[in-house]
């Protein structure tokens, strides 16, 4: 579950390289990510071809995509989380009740503002709903029990697939130890090895 697209999926005006299909920015990382962790030999193009590799890829896995924000204006028109403003949120809640088989939710960025996880905790406060941390390691794991239902559910805030974040990558002392180990690794690969166990 991300935020929201860049402007240019609403205008039409994609780039050569991107996919007219959620994530499907050139500029994102979550489909390398993905094509590096199941060697999916995924196409980079506005075709498709290359939307319908990544709809069969969804699916077979059992794999739902989201963006929490329904809609939201910005003054400044650019791909910043931050920039949004008037923000409608969707009603996910009411998705996890109606589809009973999602047991996890994956946040594409963390609780900073106008973030994923932000925006969920806004989201859950009119439904009486705590997140209970599991772990506070990144990436933060926590659950909630999903109201008039028995069921637990997971969150886990993994770091955004975006050069927005290369620098919180590069603070974390798990990034340092492993860059001073080996020079050649990347904050590509640090994605890669913390999102590869909830995929």
């Amino acid at each position: 579950m991300g935020t929201l697209p860049p402007p240019r999926f609403s205008t039409g005006d994609l780039k050569k390289e991107d996919v007219d299909f959620c994530y499907g920015s050139c500029n994102g990382m979550l489909w390398p990510i993905l094509d590096r962790i199941f060697n999916l030999k995924l196409r980079y193009e506005t075709t498709e071809k290359a939307t319908k590799q990544r709809m069969d890829f969804l699916l077979k896995r059992k794999i739902g995509v989201c963006d929490i924000v329904e809609s939201a204006e910005r003054e400044k028109v650019d791909a910043s989380d931050l920039g949004m403003q008037n923000v409608k949120l969707r009603d996910i809640v009411g998705y996890l009740q109606h589809y009973p088989e999602i047991d996890t939710l994956l946040f594409t960025g963390g609780n900073s503002k106008n973030g994923p996880e932000y925006f969920f905790r806004k989201h859950i406060k009119i439904h009486d709903i705590q997140l209970e941390p599991i772990s506070n390691d990144v990436p933060r794991i926590y659950q909630f029990q999903l109201p008039k239902t028995n069921r637990t559910i997971r969150t886990v805030s993994l770091t955004a697939p975006s050069g927005a974040a290369n620098r919180a990558i590069g603070s974390l002392e798990a990034y340092k130890a492993q860059k001073q180990r080996n020079p050649s690794y990347t904050t590509f690969d640090f994605r890669v090895e913390q999102y590869r166990p909830f995929f």
